[in-house]
C-alpha cells in the first residue's frame, strides 16, 4: 500500500511538472494540435513520461530492497540490524518479583553470529542474550538459567515495564516481544519497509544471477537455450494458430453459415484459460514438444479467429458499395477493401494473441519440460531463489516487449491507415 501510494504521488508530481515545465515551451503547430477521436496519429507515446515511468520503478525497487545503486537517502528503512536490550520482570506465586535484561544481536540473514556475552546480574531472575537474523524472530527461554524457574511457578508479567501475558506482546524500542501459550517470550526485531531478499532482491543481485546464469549455464543449458526454446515454442504456436483462426475468422465473417456454425464453438472456448486445457493437452498429445505447441496453438487460435471476423465485420458498407459501383468482382472486393479494412483488427489481435502465449508457455513448459524460461522460473520457485524467478520474468518481459514493439513496427508499414478515417 505504501509504495502504490509513492507511485501515485510520484505519477501526479511528474504529469503536472512535465505539463507545467515542458509543454509551456512548445510552439507551432503541435502545440496547437488537439485530439481527434478515431484519429490514433492524434495521441502519441509521451517519451518523458516513459522514461519517468521506467526510473520509477527501478528507483521503488531499489529503495525498497536497499539496493547499492539507488542513494541512501532515498532508501525506505530498513531491518534493525545491532544490538538491543530489554528488560523482563519475573513473579514468583508468593510476591516475589525480579527483573533482568536480555541482550538480542540482530544480524544479516546471510551471516552467522554468536550470542553476545553477558554478566548474569546480582538478582536470582538471571541476564540473557540470544541472535536472530534479520526479518527473523527466535524464541528466548528466559528461565532456563533463573534460580527460579517454571518448576517453581515463576512467570513473565512485564516486559520493559509493559504488563505481558501468555498470548499477547509488546512494543519495545526496537521490535516486539510476544509471549506464547507455555509462557516463553518470543522476540521479533523491527523489519523496516524494505523487503527481505527471500522475497525481492535487489536489482543488481538480478543483474549478477543474469551474467552467472548466462556465463555458466541453468540446469545444464545455458540462458540462450533456455530463451531460445521459450520463443521457439511461443512462435510456432502463434503462427499455427494465426493460420487457422485469420481464415476462420473471414469465413465467419463473410458467410453466415460458416458464422452459424463455428460461432457456438469460438465463443465457447474464447473464455476457456489455456491452463485449464493441460491435462487434456497431456493425455491427448502427451508431455512432449507437440503438446506444448498445441497448447500455445489453441491460446491463440480464438484470440486470432475473434479478431479476424471483427475486422471482417467493420468494414464500412458504403466502401463496399463504392467498389461494386466500380464493377470490382467479389475477389476484387475481397482483395482490396476486405483484407486492408480488416488488417487492423488482426495486427491488435496478433498483438494479443503473442502476449497470451508468452503468458501460456510458462505453463506450457511445466509439462516435463526440459528447457525454457518457464521451466527456469518454476524450477528456481521450488528453491525459493527468487532472483533467478525475477531474472526469467524480466527476460520474457524485455523478449516480449520486443515481439510487440517489432508487430507494431510492421503494422505501421503494411497498414499505415490505421486509425484513420
Amino acid at each position: 500500500m505504501i509504495i502504490f501510494l509513492i507511485y501515485a504521488a510520484i505519477f501526479t508530481a511528474s504529469f503536472f511538472l512535465v505539463k507545467l515545465v515542458v509543454h509551456q515551451t512548445r510552439t507551432g503547430l503541435t502545440a496547437r494540435k488537439t485530439v481527434t477521436f478515431g484519429d490514433e496519429s492524434a495521441v502519441t507515446p509521451n517519451r518523458i513520461a516513459s522514461v519517468i515511468s521506467v526510473a520509477t520503478i527501478f528507483l521503488l525497487w531499489g529503495a525498497f530492497t536497499g539496493s547499492a545503486w539507488v542513494p541512501g537517502f532515498l532508501h525506505a528503512p530498513g531491518p534493525f540490524l545491532g544490538e538491543t536490550r530489554f528488560d523482563y520482570t519475573v513473579a514468583t506465586p508468593d510476591g516475589q518479583r525480579d527483573t533482568a535484561t536480555v541482550t538480542v544481536l540482530v544480524h544479516p540473514v546471510q551471516q552467522d553470529a554468536e550470542a553476545p556475552e553477558v554478566a548474569p546480574g546480582e538478582g536470582w531472575a538471571k541476564n540473557d542474550s540470544a541472535t536472530v537474523g534479520a526479518w527473523r524472530s527466535t524464541l528466548i527461554r528466559v528461565d532456563r538459567n533463573d534460580e527460579l524457574g517454571r518448576d517453581a511457578g515463576a512467570e513473565v508479567v512485564e516486559v520493559d515495564g509493559q504488563p505481558i501475558a501468555p498470548g499477547g506482546s509488546v512494543r519495545i524500542a526496537d521490535g516486539r516481544v510476544g509471549m506464547t501459550p507455555k509462557g516463553t517470550l518470543n522476540f521479533e526485531p523491527a523489519k523496516g519497509w524494505q523487503m527481505e531478499p527471500i522475497w525481492l532482491p535487489p536489482p543488481e543481485a538480478v543483474v549478477a544471477r543474469i551474467g552467472e546464469v548466462a556465463s555458466d549455464g541453468y540446469r545444464d543449458s545455458t540462458l540462450w537455450e533456455h530463451l531460445g526454446w521459450s520463443l521457439f515454442r511461443v512462435i510456432v504456436g502463434f503462427l499455427f494458430g494465426a493460420a487457422v483462426g485469420i481464415p476462420l475468422g473471414y469465413a465467419m465473417g463473410l458467410s453466415d453459415w460458416f458464422r452459424g456454425w463455428f460461432d457456438p464453438i469460438v465463443e465457447f472456448m474464447r473464455p476457456v484459460p489455456p491452463l485449464a486445457l493441460i491435462p487434456l493437452v497431456i493425455i491427448w498429445a502427451g508431455i512432449g514438444e507437440v503438446g506444448k505447441i498445441i497448447l500455445l496453438f489453441l491460446a491463440a487460435l480464438w484470440i486470432m479467429a475473434i479478431s479476424a471476423r471483427s475486422g471482417v465485420s467493420g468494414v464500412a458498407i458504403s466502401k463496399v458499395h463504392a467498389a461494386y459501383s466500380l464493377g470490382a468482382s467479389r475477389w476484387q472486393i475481397l482483395r482490396h477493401v476486405i483484407i486492408p479494412n480488416s488488417l487492423p483488427e488482426i495486427f491488435t489481435g496478433a498483438r494479443v494473441a503473442m502476449g497470451v502465449c508468452w503468458g501460456t508457455v510458462v505453463a506450457a513448459e511445466l509439462v516435463a519440460a526440459e528447457q525454457g524460461a518457464g521451466m527456469m522460473i518454476m524450477v528456481a520457485s521450488r528453491f525459493q531463489l527468487t532472483d533467478i524467478v525475477i531474472m526469467g520474468i524480466i527476460l520474457i518481459g524485455i523478449i516480449g516487449f520486443g515481439i510487440d514493439m517489432a508487430m507494431r513496427r510492421m503494422e505501421r508499414w503494411l497498414v499505415p491507415w490505421k486509425g484513420r478515417a
